[in-house]
């Protein structure tokens, strides 16, 4: 590893969730580097499991009323925060982005490496159903936002050096929205802390934060016209209520549980569910490391991960009907989880690769 002084900037820091992760595996390769964010609100555990016990560098939104909680509502302030963090000091920049972190600023010595989780959904790909259902004013102010959010990320994505995609679908999506090329390095899936477990339990999985775009209430609703199928539901936010009073009797809602809890119950689980457009998808490949065959929607990162037959099945539609035929395609199944297994382990190799590809780099970095 070169001498080099690096800085990383992750777009804020609230859970240790699937980007987290991403975040973490890079501090490993990158120990010394310091960590620069919109906001970091890391409760003591998340911050030694995610910074290592690091401190973030922070922008002015951390200070505002109310940050902690609604810091989201500042979403027109984020743009001119990214752009005022100071990396003058720095020699590499490594951006871990689904938002605006590959917006910072940067000179013309300065190398920056953007690991690209998505470019931003609300604004390119989802803008109608993240505003679909807001008063009409309201509406109106939001999507003007995202107008100028879209023109701000086009304009100054120029300033990557180098895009990684984590997974050919979002590479697809960095070249049609950017116009850029990229390599595609998967996100880290610890399948080690995953064990294999080849007997297997009655009930269906679905273990994701509680909101729109995962769909979870759909695949609650599939289920409730399949009331001899079992499924457990983990996880917890904004739909949590809404989908705890409509859930029928064959469906329990466990709500959040431990990291130790989840790998319990993926490893007995005997099929994990996934209906979400998800990027890659870190949750699927962690089921299928335990040996648990995964029920998905054929779109996304998902086509990326489960090999069709082998670590599972995908439906075509997010309908409660085609849930529910996968589900029957599924019953009359084998599937061997030693095979499962082994898919998952080809997602165990983030540090190798990003290594790989940072000692490829021109030999100023």
């Amino acid at each position: 590893m070169s001498n080099k002084k690096v800085a990383i900037v992750h777009d804020w820091l609230v859970a240790d969730a699937g980007a987290e992760k991403v975040l973490r595996a890079i501090l490993d390769i990158f120990p010394q580097a310091d960590v620069f964010g919109l906001v970091d609100f890391l409760n003591d555990g998340d911050r030694q499991n995610v910074l290592m016990g690091k401190k973030t560098t922070t922008t002015f939104i951390q200070k505002l009323p109310f940050a902690k909680k609604y810091f989201r509502n500042y979403l027109p302030l984020f743009p001119l925060a990214m752009r005022s963090i100071n990396l003058d000091g720095y020699d590499v920049i490594i951006s871990s982005s689904w938002a605006f972190a590959k917006n910072i600023r940067k000179n013309k010595l300065q190398i920056h490496i953007c690991y690209c989780h998505t470019p931003i959904r609300y604004a390119w790909d989802m803008e109608d159903e993240y505003t679909d259902e807001l008063p009409f004013f309201k509406r109106i102010v939001v999507k003007a936002t995202l107008s100028y959010i879209r023109k701000f990320d086009k304009k100054y994505s120029n300033g990557v050096d180098y895009f990684i995609a984590n997974s050919s679908f979002v590479a697809d999506r960095i070249k049609r929205i950017y116009g850029r090329d990229s390599i595609v390095i998967y996100p880290p899936v610890d399948v080690n802390n995953f064990g294999l477990k080849t007997v297997k339990s009655n009930y269906y999985l679905s273990v994701s934060r509680l909101v729109g775009y995962k769909k979870v209430g759909l695949i609650v609703e599939a289920f409730a016209k399949m009331p001899d199928k079992s499924l457990i539901v983990i996880g917890d936010g904004d739909e949590y209520e809404k989908i705890k009073k409509s859930a029928p009797t064959n469906v329990k809602l466990l709500g959040y549980q431990s990291r130790d809890s989840i790998i319990g119950y993926m490893q007995e689980a005997k099929a994990f569910m996934f209906a979400a457009i998800e990027d890659f998808g870190i949750a699927p490949v962690e089921a299928m490391a335990c040996g648990t065959p995964v029920i998905a929607y054929a779109v996304g990162g998902a086509l990326e991960s489960v090999q069709d037959g082998i670590g599972g099945i995908f439906f075509e539609e997010q309908s409660e009907e085609s849930i529910c035929n996968a589900v029957a395609k599924f019953e009359k199944m084998e599937f061997d989880p030693l095979k499962i297994r082994e898919r998952a382990e080809m997602f165990s190799l983030f540090k190798i690769q990003f290594l790989d590809f940072y000692s490829r780099l021109p030999n100023h970095v």
